[in-house]
């Protein structure tokens, strides 16, 4: 099997939760980095996809992560009164009957969906058809939909928020009318916060050597009395 076709076999049940738990491995209340307008941004833990490359190879398994029930996350994400919701991963479809609850909660408060999945729309529908409903109702619930495995030789440096020019963007709901001609007007942002514990976290997509830079200014930075 070529690395990059498993993402055509559509999305894999998991016995390590159900839809009444959500396996969470990274909460970030407030974000300008994962998707359009102010957003707050969902993690989930394990990936059945595992692309070469990928950024978060630490979410691969379906070990660990917090568990939290599909309601609980709704009151979180509302608190924290952002535009929306942005699910990424690991890979949501791998949790979709949970993640479609939690979706389908944000959005009856007015607040936008946004899903990311390394599979592609081609395998998204197959399991659709094949009876998954736990996938027909995820896509439901999703307005905008960024479809496809990480390709380190496709990197794209155009677009905001994806790592290679083969992911695509969906428009599954009129929310987002004119997303897809901003695009290349919009900036890709990548985010670094150093708590007062003294610890960095990362959000947004960048390549590592630019990465490394940011890092290294940021440390200069903050260094200076």
């Amino acid at each position: 099997m070529d690395a990059y076709s498993i993402s055509e076999a559509g999305p894999v049940r998991r016995a390590a939760s159900g839809p009444e738990v959500v396996v969470l491995a990274r909460f970030l209340a407030a974000t300008r980095a994962e998707g359009p307008g102010n957003r707050t941004a969902v993690w989930v833990q394990g990936c059945a996809i595992r692309c070469p490359g990928c950024f978060n190879p630490q979410l691969w398994g379906f070990r660990g992560g917090e568990r939290t029930t599909p309601a609980e996350l709704v009151r979180r994400v509302l608190d924290a009164d952002t535009d929306g919701l942005t699910l990424l991963g690991g890979e949501p479809f791998d949790q979709a009957a949970a993640l479609a609850e939690v979706a389908a909660g944000v959005r009856r408060a007015g607040r936008s969906v946004m899903t990311f999945t390394g599979y592609t729309r081609d395998g998204l529908r197959r399991a659709v058809d094949s009876g998954r409903e736990d996938v027909a109702a995820l896509l439901t619930e999703t307005d905008l939909l960024v479809a496809g495995p990480f390709r380190a030789d496709l990197i794209d440096t155009e677009r905001p928020w994806v790592g290679s020019t083969n992911q695509e963007f969906a428009l599954l709901t009129d929310r987002f009318p004119d997303l897809l001609d901003d695009l290349p007007r919009t900036p890709d942002r990548v985010e670094v916060v150093v708590d007062p514990t003294g610890r960095v976290a990362v959000n947004g997509w960048a390549e590592l050597d630019a990465l490394d830079d940011l890092l290294a200014s940021a440390q200069l930075r903050t260094e200076r009395p």
